[in-house]
């Protein structure tokens, strides 16, 4: 009998889980499939690095939907977790550029995923 894998817990940083509920029903599945495949340590085929991150670990999944652009963006590089950081429909029409609001929110969610991560392993330690 063979082991299911073990799935990394998802970590929803912010408003991200709030916001993914928001998008058409297909979006979440699409992001969601996309997201189950990095719980189980695998890359969804519409997955990227984040320019700007320096090859931190730093993923968004791009879902192009009837006209719109939505993205996730979620990290692997904390220990034993998927950490989602953002969220959102991309509303620029002009280039495939992120805007900076947007990269300015994944950075500041990203140093929230660092703390959340240090004291999740300060209580393993502890426990």
């Amino acid at each position: 009998m063979t082991a299911e894998p073990t799935l990394k817990p998802v970590i929803w940083v912010g408003t991200s889980r709030k916001d993914l509920r928001k998008f058409p029903e297909p979006v979440q599945d699409h992001l969601g499939y996309a997201l189950f495949a990095a719980q189980q340590g695998g890359k969804h085929q519409d997955t990227k690095p984040l320019t700007g991150f320096g090859g931190a670990g730093v993923v968004e999944i791009i879902k192009d939907y009837r006209g719109d652009t939505f993205r996730a963006v979620y990290t692997l590089r904390l220990a034993g977790a998927v950490y989602v950081l953002h969220v959102f429909q991309k509303k620029s029409k002009i280039g495939r550029k992120t805007p900076k609001s947007d990269i300015e929110l994944i950075k500041k969610r990203l140093r929230e995923a660092e703390r959340i991560a240090l004291e999740l392993s300060e209580e393993g330690e502890r426990a």
